[in-house]
This record gives C-alpha cells, sequence and structure tokens, in this order.
C-alpha cells in the first residue's frame, strides 16, 4: 500500500534528517511515486510528518496492547494482580524495546523526546499516555500506597530501565560483548528487570508501613 510505504520511509528520513532536513522528493523517489502522491495524501511534509507519529503510535500501541487499548484498572483488582499486570506490561515493554519495530521508530521518537512537537503530542496521546496512567494505577494497587507522584516517579524508573535496552544500546552491546540483544540476552535482562520491578515494589510498600 502506497500510503503505509510512503509513511515507513518517511520515519527513516524524518528519524535521520529531522523535520526540517528531510526531503519530501527523497521520500517520493524512494517510494517509488511522484511528489504530489505525498500532497495528496498527507497534504505536504508537515501533514506527513505528523501521520508519520500517527503511524508510530499505533504500531507501538499494537504491540503493546494487542488485544486493544487498555481502559484503566479493573474494579476489585488485588495488589498481588496488579503486580503480575506490571510484570506482563514491563515484559511487553522489553518485547517492544527490543524488536525490530523499535529500531525502525527510536530515533524519530528519540528526536521528539528532546525538542517535542506536535507530532510528540500525537504519539503520546495515542496508547502511550494511556498505558503510563495505567501503570501508575497498577503501582497504586500493587503497593496499597495512593501517591500518584511516588507512582509516578516509580513508573518513571521502571520504564527507563527498559528504554536503555534502546536508547543505549550500543553501550550495552559493548558491556554484555554480544553482537546482538539476542533471546538469551533478552531472557536475562528480563529476570533483572522483574526482580528490580519487585524491589521497587516492595520499597513502596515498606516506605508506605513506615508512614505515620
Amino acid at each position: 500500500m502506497l500510503q503505509q510505504k510512503l509513511l515507513e520511509i518517511a520515519i527513516a528520513e524524518f528519524a535521520s534528517k529531522g523535520l526540517e532536513g528531510a526531503s519530501t522528493r527523497s521520500i517520493a523517489a524512494k517510494a517509488g511515486t511522484a511528489m504530489s502522491s505525498i500532497t495528496y495524501h498527507f497534504g505536504g511534509k508537515e501533514g506527513l510528518y505528523l501521520a508519520a507519529a500517527d503511524y508510530i503510535a499505533a504500531q507501538i500501541g499494537s504491540d503493546m496492547a494487542p488485544d486493544g487499548p487498555i481502559d484503566g484498572v479493573p474494579a476489585g483488582t488485588t495488589p498481588e494482580q496488579a503486580r503480575a499486570l506490571l510484570h506482563d506490561m514491563v515484559r511487553r515493554f522489553i518485547d517492544t524495546m527490543t524488536g525490530r519495530k523499535s529500531a525502525m521508530f527510536s530515533l524519530f521518537i528519540m528526536r521528539e523526546q528532546m525538542e517535542p512537537t506536535e507530532a510528540f503530542e500525537r504519539i503520546y496521546g495515542g496508547l502511550m499516555g494511556g498505558m503510563l496512567s495505567v501503570l501508575v494505577e497498577l503501582i497504586c494497587v500493587a503497593t496499597g500506597r495512593r501517591d500518584a507522584t511516588a507512582a509516578q516517579v516509580a513508573a518513571i524508573t521502571l520504564m527507563g530501565q527498559v528504554i536503555v535496552l534502546r536508547a543505549s544500546r550500543a553501550t550495552v552491546l559493548k558491556l554484555l560483548q554480544r553482537p546482538d540483544i539476542d533471546p538469551e540476552a533478552i531472557a536475562l535482562l528480563a529476570a533483572r528487570i522483574a526482580a528490580n520491578t519487585d524491589a521497587i515494589l516492595d520499597q513502596l510498600i515498606a516506605e508506605r508501613q513506615e508512614l505515620p
């Protein structure tokens, strides 16, 4: 499909050169179509850039929540169930960050993280923001600590240990002395991240118990 081909080529072009540096002429040529196709389908370069952000949000969303949008933590979820759901979310995030799609999208997303535009709002406003809200809520339920700020900080920490697998991939490979983050490495990393997740939750529980 021409629109998808244009989007995937555009993502690589925008990722390496940014919005200003990217060339719609080059994108169209690589897609084997005329520049007028970009205007017809997306309204121009800015429209193509925002459509690329929407495409990234949808693709990551399909990996992170294959059954559709997450509406929130079900009523009556126990701390044990919340912890299990947290582990499942973190593991799916590991798979997403080490997968092929993430490699394709990472530079685009990193540019938007450093200098946010409307495209970042499109990415965050998709499944990402909703999933982070659910993550925060799960932390509160799992720890019995209704402190949104503490849960948000914990969520940032939990996600950070996974994001490093993509954002600092070269360093990770050097340190592990591996040519790739292969299934064996993923299993080792996932086990350590799971243990770290439990440690963070247990510390939040201990802090709650110390509160007057």
